[in-house]
């Protein structure tokens, strides 16, 4: 079968959830939980072979369903930090020298040290090459006198499932935009 791309869930409200994959889509088609569809994109599902009529079975699923279930989303707490989602956020962006560079050369910086309390958490986390973040060492950006290109934040729900989707359809990151723009704080950059 074909690869198919992540089917982005949706409350009943209109408001994300989740990245599921496709299979979970069909099910839940298939029990009636799917309230309505948004988007262009839609893709058909091919089943076995039914014994009686010999016709085989299809089913059609759209990009972005809005389910009804008590569907569990980031309103209380924050999206999980990892190192790809950081590095992603920043756009492999290091946030001191101002240069790109491959995944494979980036780290993770604290602007308050770990060393010295600093938790891992989306305000206090950046994107640095292994050089400048060498040079920064155990020290604030002030301390080693290293600006900081632009203000470290936590993403809302739509940005963060943009981050975690590496093969986002047009249609679903035409949607998670309009989201993030409408639920986003504008950020210093």
């Amino acid at each position: 079968m074909e690869s198919i791309p992540a089917i982005l869930k949706l409350d009943a409200g209109g408001l994300p959830v989740s990245w599921i994959h496709w299979q979970t889509a069909v099910t839940l088609y298939t029990r009636n939980r799917v309230r309505w569809e948004a988007g262009e994109g839609r893709f058909t599902i091919h089943g076995g072979i039914c014994a009686r009529t010999g016709e085989r079975s299809r089913i059609q699923i759209g990009s972005i369903i809005a389910v009804a279930d008590r569907s569990r989303r980031y309103t209380h707490g924050t999206p999980l930090l990892t190192n790809r989602t950081l590095f992603q956020r920043d756009r492999n962006l290091c946030l001191y020298c101002g240069d790109v560079f491959p995944t494979s050369q980036l780290t993770r910086d604290h602007v308050y040290p770990a060393s010295r309390g600093g938790q891992s958490v989306w305000e206090n986390c950046v994107t640095a090459c292994r050089a400048c973040n060498q040079r920064k060492d155990d020290r604030t950006p002030e301390e080693a006198n290293m600006k900081l290109l632009a203000v470290p934040y936590t993403p809302n729900l739509a940005e963060y499932l943009i981050l975690q989707n590496r093969r986002i359809l047009a249609d679903q990151m035409e949607f998670l935009l309009a989201y993030a723009r409408k639920t986003g704080k504008s950020r210093a950059a």
